[in-house]
């Protein structure tokens, strides 16, 4: 059996900012809005679920930033992918913290690309397949 974390939640300050910034870094990871809720439903914070196929396993909920800063790591498919991510991500607003490449010190095939999300938080896409 495998032991898979099922899905994470991250608090943001700005929920419409952080919503515009995630749809369009994670895009080229096929990661789309598939649920969002208002305070209302919710009782208290907006909220809306990312993901893909069917299966919304980022969430993210306007209560507030979260702290301390994290490090967020999405699989990759490709190696285009993550190349794609990268240039998104930069596009929507995120910081290089790294471009893509191989980081040989986790594994020969580690191909991944860094970039600080508007709210700080250190977003990764990594692919693990050889080239």
């Amino acid at each position: 059996m495998t032991i898979e974390i099922d899905h994470l939640g991250l608090n943001v300050g700005d929920y419409a900012g952080a919503k515009a910034f995630y749809l369009a870094a994670l895009a080229p990871l096929r990661m789309t809005l598939l649920q969002e809720y208002p305070a209302s439903m919710t009782g208290g914070a907006d909220t809306c679920g990312i993901g893909a196929d069917g299966k919304p396993f980022f969430w993210i909920t306007a209560a507030g930033r979260t702290t301390p800063r994290v490090h967020l790591a999405f699989r990759a498919e490709t190696r285009e992918q993550v190349e794609a991510f990268y240039a998104a991500a930069l596009a929507a607003g995120g910081v290089d913290n790294g471009a893509p490449g191989i980081r040989k010190l986790y594994h020969p095939d580690y191909y991944g690309a860094f970039v600080i999300d508007p709210e700080g938080h250190n977003l990764e896409a990594v692919c693990h397949k050889p080239a």
